[in-house]
């Protein structure tokens, strides 16, 4: 029963998922037409964005394909996206700025992304092994429980992951919009799309942790009524 339950969950959750990304994307294409007055581009703005926070080691880079925009702390690299990168527009500039939030994070030592990039190499392994430990541990989950068992276990580490992502990623919204608005980057219009952009792109993280809590719940079920 707790099964059936945990499996409507993350059905639910998969439609909010869905609704949220669409209208992620329709957010994200109706203010990639609202020009800066400004006319700087995504780099310009993320170059500037690290200058005025004193962040002198870190580069600006283009990246290939279509949100791909992140920050690497391993070599200290902004990679925006080709059209971020290169285009002069509210949601460009929300994009950018936020990438650069993390940027500041690492440079002045934020406890919760220090802990997601601790948790990176887990979660890298975890991904390689975890399908199909989880599969072979359905599969014989009532002559050797103890492999699905290991499943949850490495599943519920990418699931802290997904957690611990939600403050690094609304910490770093909260820094790029700070900035946007006291330098007075963007008029009342453009800082509007930005704030509204990066309202939307956090949701997407919150329906994932959702999502990753609602399948642990579902194997743990599996693993507790096993026969």
């Amino acid at each position: 029963m707790y099964s059936l339950s945990s499996m409507i969950l993350m059905g639910a959750i998969m439609l909010v998922s869905w609704l949220v990304s669409s209208r992620l994307k329709s957010k994200f294409e109706y203010y990639s037409k609202l020009h800066l007055q400004n006319g700087m581009s995504g780099q310009e703005i993320a170059e500037k964005m690290l200058a005025d926070n004193g962040i002198r080691d870190v580069r600006v880079i283009s990246t290939p394909g279509q949100l791909t925009d992140h920050y690497n702390p391993a070599d200290k690299t902004v990679n925006l996206s080709e059209a971020v990168y290169n285009q002069r527009n509210a949601a460009a500039a929300a994009v950018a700025a936020h990438e650069c939030g993390h940027a500041v994070q690492h440079a002045v030592g934020y406890e919760w992304l220090t802990m997601r990039s601790k948790l990176v190499p887990v979660v890298n392994i975890a991904s390689t092994y975890m399908q199909w430990i989880l599969l072979a541990g359905i599969l014989m989950v009532n002559t050797f429980p103890s492999l699905l068992l290991i499943g949850i276990v490495i599943f519920a580490a990418t699931t802290l992951f997904s957690i611990v992502t939600l403050p690094v990623e609304y910490d770093a919204s909260n820094r790029a919009l700070a900035w946007l608005k006291n330098k007075n980057m963007l008029n009342p219009a453009e800082y509007s799309g930005a704030e509204d952009s990066l309202k939307w792109a956090a949701r997407t993280y919150v329906v994932a942790a959702l999502g990753s809590i609602a399948t642990l719940l579902y194997y743990v079920s599996i693993y507790m009524n096993r026969r």
